[in-house]
Formats: C-alpha cells, sequence, structure tokens
C-alpha cells in the first residue's frame, strides 16, 4: 500500500507511517473484511437481543491490532500529547483502508463517534474529565456518543438547539431531546458529550451553548427508540432518539466552561469530517473491486457479451478510476493543511472534501450496484449498506448546503477583485490593438471588448 501514495504526498509520509500503513492494508484484508460477515451473524445469533450484547470478534480483532501496533492513529501528532505520532495525512492514509470495512475502525479504537470524543476530551477536558472517561475511550474499554441534533428544530443551525441547561447550586438540570444519537445503543456506551443551551439570554447566539458531559446511566435518561437508515438499524451501535427529563449533572462535567460549545463542536468536526471522507474513499475503492469482480464473471453474459466487453461498463469503470484518484488528492490536501495550520485554517479544504467525496462514492457504489443488478440492492453483497452508510454523510457534522453556501459566500468575496482584473486585461487589450493597428471585427460582436 505503501507504494501507491499518491507521489505529491509521499515526502510527507514518514517510513514508519509508511510500515503501518502497510500493516493496516494486510489486517483490513485478511483479518476485517473477512470478519464482517462474522460480525453481523453474531448480533443476529440465537435469536438473543440485537442491543444487549456486541459480537465477540470486535474483542478479539482489537487483541490482534493492539498487538500489532494499531490503536489509535487518529490522535495526530502536534495536536494532542496522547498521539501515537501520525499526522493527519498519514492517518487519512490509513483510513481509507479502514474504510473498506465494516469492523476495521473499531478493530484499531479508530471508529466514529468515539474518535471525535476523544479529540474533544484530549483537547479541552480537565485532568479529572480525562482520567475518568478520556482513559477508558484510549484503551478501548468503554464507548461513547456525541448528542446534538435534536427533532424539532433545524439542527444544521446549531443556534438553534433547545436542550436546557440550567444552573441549580453545583448541578446542571438537563430537560429536552435528541436523536441520531449514534452509538447510544451499544451497551459499552457509558458517557454522551450533549450541546445544550445554557444561556438563552447572551446577545451573543454563538455563547447560549455549552457541552457537558453526561453519564448514560444518569436518571432521568430514556432511549426512546432506535432510528433506522434506510431500513438498517446499525445494531448494537444504534442511532439513538434520547429524552432528558430533569437529568442532574454536576457542573464540574462542563467541557471548557459555560458558552464555549461552539468552540468545541467546530474543534471536534474538522478532523472528524476528513477522517470520513477517507473512509468513504475505502468504500468507493470496495466497490469498484466488486464491480471488477462483476463484470468479469464469465456466467454473467448479457446479449452475448461479458459485461466487460459492453462499452458502457468500461467507461464506468474509468470514471470511478478518475473520480476516486481525484476525490482523494482533495482530501490528502485538506489533510495537509490541517497539519501545517490547524482545523481553523482549513475550513475551505475541509468542506470542499466534505461536500465531493460522499457524492463521489454514492456515484461509484451506485454504479456497482448497478453491475450487479438484483444481487446488487440486497443482502448478497455489501453494497446496499455502503450505500445507505455513505448517503448519511451528506447530513452528518452538517449538510452539504451549509457548506456550500458558506464556501459560495467566500469564493464570490473574489467577484470585485475579479471584475476588476478583468476589465484591466480589457483596456490593455484595447491598448494593444491600438499599437498593431487591428480590430477584433473579424471574431465577431460578442467578442468585441
Amino acid at each position: 500500500m505503501s507504494a501507491q501514495i499518491p507521489i505529491i504526498a509521499t515526502g510527507r509520509v514518514s517510513e514508519n507511517a509508511k510500515r503501518t500503513l502497510d500493516i493496516v492494508k494486510k489486517f483490513v484484508e485478511e483479518r476485517c473484511i473477512p470478519a464482517d460477515p462474522v460480525f453481523a451473524a453474531q448480533i443476529d445469533q440465537d435469536g438473543a437481543d440485537r442491543w444487549d450484547h456486541h459480537p465477540q470478534v470486535i474483542d478479539d480483532l482489537k487483541t490482534e491490532a493492539k498487538k500489532l501496533g494499531l490503536w489509535n492513529m487518529f490522535l495526530a501528532k502536534g495536536h494532542y500529547k496522547e498521539s501515537p505520532g501520525f499526522t493527519n495525512l498519514e492517518y487519512g492514509l490509513m483510513a481509507e483502508q479502514l474504510g473498506k470495512s465494516r469492523v476495521a475502525s473499531e478493530a484499531v479504537n479508530c471508529a466514529a463517534p468515539d474518535t471525535g470524543n476523544m479529540e474533544v476530551l484530549a483537547k479541552y477536558g480537565n485532568d479529572a474529565q480525562k482520567k475518568q472517561w478520556l482513559q477508558p475511550l484510549l484503551d478501548g474499554h468503554i464507548r461513547s456518543a456525541f448528542l446534538m441534533t435534536e427533532p424539532d428544530v433545524a439542527s444544521s443551525d446549531a443556534t438553534n438547539i433547545q436542550l436546557s441547561m440550567k444552573k441549580e447550586g453545583n448541578d446542571y438540570i438537563l430537560n429536552g431531546q435528541k436523536w441520531w444519537s449514534s452509538g447510544a445503543g451499544d451497551p459499552r456506551c457509558k458517557i454522551y458529550i450533549v450541546m445544550g443551551k445554557s444561556d438563552p439570554g447572551n446577545k451573543d447566539p454563538y455563547k447560549q451553548q455549552s457541552v457537558i458531559l453526561v453519564p448514560a446511566d444518569t436518571p432521568g435518561i430514556k432511549i426512546e427508540r432506535m432510528l433506522s437508515v434506510y431500513g438498517y438499524d446499525d445494531a448494537p451501535h444504534g442511532h439513538g432518539h434520547i429524552t432528558f427529563k430533569n437529568v442532574r449533572v454536576p457542573a464540574s462535567n462542563m467541557v471548557l466552561g459555560p458558552g464555549r460549545g461552539f468552540e468545541i463542536i467546530q474543534g471536534r468536526l474538522g478532523p472528524g469530517r476528513i477522517h470520513h471522507a477517507m473512509r468513504s474513499i475505502g468504500a468507493a475503492e470496495k466497490a469498484l473491486e466488486w464491480m471488477l469482480m462483476r463484470i468479469n464473471d464469465p456466467k454473467k453474459t448479457p446479449f452475448g457479451k461479458q459485461l466487460k466487453e459492453h462499452g458502457v461498463i468500461l467507461e464506468w469503470v474509468a470514471k470511478s478510476r478518475i473520480e476516486i484518484d481525484a476525490a482523494r488528492l482533495v482530501v490528502l490536501n485538506a489533510a495537509i493543511k490541517i497539519d501545517e495550520l490547524g482545523a481553523k485554517g482549513a475550513l475551505k479544504e475541509i468542506a470542499e472534501a466534505k461536500v465531493l467525496v460522499p457524492q463521489m462514492a454514492l456515484t461509484v457504489i451506485d454504479r456497482a450496484v448497478q453491475s450487479f443488478g438484483g444481487a446488487g440492492v440486497c443482502q448478497d453483497t455489501p453494497l446496499a449498506n455502503m450505500w445507505a452508510q455513505i448517503r448519511t454523510l451528506r447530513l452528518a457534522d452538517g449538510p452539504d448546503e451549509v457548506h456550500l453556501q458558506q464556501m459560495g459566500r467566500n469564493e464570490n468575496k473574489r467577484g470585485q477583485e475579479v471584475t476588476a482584473n478583468i476589465l484591466k486585461q480589457a483596456e490593455i487589450t484595447k491598448q494593444m490593438l491600438a499599437q498593431y493597428n487591428v480590430s477584433l471585427r473579424h471574431i465577431g460582436p460578442k467578442a468585441k471588448l
């Protein structure tokens, strides 16, 4: 795998990272991908409740991963003291491999939402919070959930968040509801990172929110239901619809301080969007592999020819290759920018990757589905589930439209500058036409300056 690193990035990848990348690829290809069906089978085994246990294969893979030194690679070098020493670029290349398997990210303790939650605790948590929650997460002993989105408001605008956090003595009292609380179904999920409104009267709408740590077993919390994604329940991980009724949490559980919620979530979401994007590239690569297998199947001969002999199919393959490779460069560019300037200095590049990559992956997966026909939309291939999972990324961490609107506004700021430059160039052209005693009459009226 290290030999396939894009040439523009090879000089930024350490020898240790290259060796690790090769180990990651081998682990994913030989252990994790074969374990994906085992994971699904163990969830459904013997009619057991899908939400009261997690598959043993996960723990066994975790043990293997630790022995291989594949653990917590996502914590970026230079940003976290707990980092194993890889840059965002280097981990991004590894995350692509992890994206080819359902179980791989969790097997190496690099699964969402734990990665973002660990980053929050590592970056903003105090010593007591790190000891109680960060260390068990780093060790893979517990899991976590991030609770931000709410059902009754447009959560794409986080200023709309309504869950109430009222100070009462040394506690905060929480009332409200959250949904799409990913990870809340897992019996190992012990801590919720919750965003709520602690100061609704603040004139600054970006200082009304706070983030607080809420143990999952706190009285007053109720998981109302588990939401499905295009019919998939994602057990035992799940996506919970959760209500809070007079939930009392110590004020010491507040992260960073009251009113710092926006600062925290922006710091959390930047690198996470890159992780999602690189995993999506891995999923697209896997879809292309399945499509190649299908079109080379000698048993599949519509109209007397193998699928690979039909021109449109080879066009799909070529377009998929181009689109995957191009998207990868966009993501790696964003990762490099984060490494050099931090997430705040790479907002444009992160947004570009966040919008582009899931759309690319969905297109490639859809081609693979089409090549399989009916088999592509059922459980006989991983393609249908892959499509469902990737489709959510156009909504997760902010819908595409929010990022596009912001990028559009920022790009449009160049309007006056580029207009002035074009007019200046036109004036120079007029002067040069006069100098050479020529006109534009032969070009046509629309081209005249």
